[in-house]
C-alpha cells in the first residue's frame, strides 16, 4: 500500500473479510506512513514488529473462516495515557513509569474484537494541557499544517489518524481532549457519557471529569468502537426522527467565536433548516459558571493524585504543568465542596436546554489550529489565553457528563478544519451517535447539503 490509506472501517472490514485486503499490507502502510512523517511527532511508542506478527495472526485466523467482526485485522492507536501490557504508559511525562503487566479493560476489548495496537501516541503531559506542545517526546505537530498544534491532550492520537497512520485510535477527554484535537485535524472524536467505558489502566487527570472514547474517521466507526469498549456485541445505532430537532446555546457558546467559525455554524444551520431539520435558539443556565466550577473540581483532584509523584519527582514535569498542578494544593475544601453542587446545576441547566431537542448544535473549538507555541489567541476583537480558548465550548460538558461528539464541519478561509459539535442526553449516546450520522450526512453529501453532494 502506498501513501496514506484513509478509509473508514466501515468501508474496508467488508474487503479484509473476503481476503481483498490484507491486515499485514494495512499495518505496513500505516507503519510506514508514521516511518515518513516523523516531524508530526504523533507517536511515543511504535509496536511495529509486534503489530506485524498479530497482522500474520489475524490474517490466518481470517483466512480459517475466524473472522471477529469488523475490527479484525484493523490497525487502531492508543493514548499512552492508557495501559498496553508490556509497554511503559509514559503520560507523555519524564516522570519514571512502570510497564503494564496487562492491558487496561478498554485495550483488551479491542484486542479480543480482533484490533491490532500499532502504537502509543503522543499527548500533553499527564493529559493536563490542551495544545500537546507539553510532552517529554516533544510536541505533536498537526500533520494538516506542521506549524499549528494538533490539538490536546489527545492531540497524537488526532494527529496519528488524520495522516492517515492508523484506521481509529483512543482518547481520553477530561475538559475536551477528544474533542479539541479532533476539530483541529479534521476527525470525529466521541466524548461518550461519564463511567459508559471502564477507566481502569487509565492514568486519572480529574476522575470527576475523566472519560475514554473513540477517535476515527467517521460517524459509524465511532460507534463501532464504542460498542466494543463498551464489551457489548454490536454497534446498531437507533434510527433519528426524520425532522431532528438541534439546539444551538447561542449564549457563551456561539456569540465569541471566529468569523470562519461562524460561518461554519450558519452554513450547517441553514442546511440543515433547508433540509427540513429545526434549529432552534437556546440556552443554558448559569453556563457563565463554567470555567470557575471546572478549576475548582478539576485541580485539587489532578493535585491529589499527583502529590506523592510531585514529592518525589517534581523536576521531572513540564513548568507548566507542574504549576498547575501545584495549584490545585489551595484550593479550599469548601470551595471544592460548593463547585460541586454548582456542578448539578449546570447539570439540570443542560438538561432543559435539551428540553425537546434531540441534541445541542455548537462549535468543537472558537478557531481553528492554533500555531505551536502561541500563549494567545484574538477572537472577536478579544485576547484570550491559548489554553482556555480551546476549553471554552467543551469543559462543561465533562462536568455535567453528557455525551458529545466532534465533527468535521467544513474548512477556514486559511484551509484548516472547523469542527462543530453535538451535544446528547445523558446515558443515551447511542442516540446521539444517530443525530451525528445524519448531520454528518447532511454535511457531506445528499441534496442541498453543506458538501454539496448529489446523491
Amino acid at each position: 500500500m502506498t501513501g496514506p490509506d484513509l478509509r473508514r472501517i466501515g468501508d474496508i472490514a467488508a474487503l479484509v473479510r473476503a481476503g481483498g485486503v490484507s491486515p499485514v499490507d494495512l499495518v505496513q502502510g500505516c507503519l510506514d506512513q508514521i516511518e515518513s512523517r516523523p516531524r508530526v511527532n504523533a507517536f511515543i511508542i511504535v509496536l511495529g514488529d509486534r503489530a506485524m506478527d498479530e497482522a500474520a495472526t489475524a490474517e490466518h485466523e481470517i483466512r480459517a473462516g475466524r473472522w471477529r467482526g469488523p475490527l479484525h485485522g484493523i490497525p487502531v492507536a492508543v493514548k499512552d495515557l492508557i495501559d498496553v501490557a508490556g509497554t511503559r504508559t509514559t503520560s507523555g511525562s519524564a516522570v519514571p513509569s512502570t510497564e503494564a503487566a496487562e492491558d487496561a479493560p478498554l485495550v483488551r476489548r479491542l484486542r479480543n474484537a480482533g484490533a491490532i495496537v500499532i502504537g502509543k501516541t503522543n499527548l500533553h503531559e499527564f493529559a493536563f494541557g490542551t495544545t500537546s506542545e507539553e510532552s517529554a517526546f516533544g510536541p505533536v505537530r498537526n500533520p494538516l499544517d506542521e506549524t499549528r498544534s494538533a490539538g490536546g491532550s489527545s492531540g497524537g492520537s488526532a494527529a496519528a489518524l488524520a495522516a492517515g497512520m492508523c484506521f481509529a485510535a483512543v482518547g481520553t477527554d477530561t475538559g475536551g481532549s477528544i474533542r479539541i484535537p479532533s476539530a483541529a485535524c479534521g476527525t470525529v472524536g466521541l466524548k461518550p457519557t461519564y463511567a459508559e467505558i471502564p477507566m481502569a489502566g487509565v492514568v486519572p487527570l480529574s476522575t470527576s471529569f475523566d472519560h475514554a472514547g473513540p477517535m476515527t474517521r467517521g460517524v459509524a466507526d465511532a460507534a463501532l468502537l464504542l460498542a466494543v469498549m463498551k464489551g457489548a456485541s454490536h454497534a446498531a445505532m437507533p434510527q433519528p426522527p426524520r425532522r431532528l430537532v438541534l439546539g444551538v446555546p447561542g449564549p457563551l457558546f456561539c456569540d465569541r467565536v471566529e468569523d470562519d467559525v461562524a460561518a461554519m455554524l450558519a452554513r450547517v444551520r441553514g442546511a440543515l433548516e433547508d433540509a427540513g431539520h429545526a434549529v432552534l435558539d437556546v440556552e443554558i443556565e448559569n453556563a457563565r459558571w463554567t470555567a470557575d466550577v471546572y478549576l475548582h473540581v478539576m485541580l485539587p483532584e489532578a493535585s491529589a493524585w499527583h502529590a506523592p509523584l510531585l514529592e518525589r519527582h517534581a523536576s521531572s514535569y513540564s513548568p507548566g504543568v507542574r504549576l498547575r498542578l501545584e495549584m490545585g494544593r489551595y484550593v479550599l475544601a469548601e470551595d471544592y465542596l460548593r463547585a460541586q453542587a454548582l456542578r448539578r446545576a449546570l447539570g439540570a441547566g443542560v438538561d432543559r436546554a435539551l428540553d425537546g431537542c434531540d441534541a445541542l448544535l455548537l462549535p468543537a473549538l472558537p478557531m481553528g489550529a492554533p500555531p505551536l507555541g502561541a500563549a494567545t489567541v484574538e477572537i472577536a476583537g478579544r485576547t484570550e489565553p491559548v489554553r482556555g480558548a480551546m476549553l471554552r465550548l467543551t469543559q462543561l460538558f465533562n462536568m455535567t457528563g453528557h455525551p458529545s461528539i466532534a465533527l468535521p464541519g467544513g474548512a477556514g478561509r486559511d484551509g484548516l478544519p472547523r469542527g462543530l459539535q453535538l451535544v446528547g442526553r445523558r446515558r443515551a449516546t447511542g442516540r446521539l451517535l444517530a443525530v451525528a450520522a445524519a448531520v454528518e450526512r447532511q454535511i457531506s453529501g445528499g441534496p442541498g447539503s453543506v458538501g454539496g453532494g448529489t446523491g
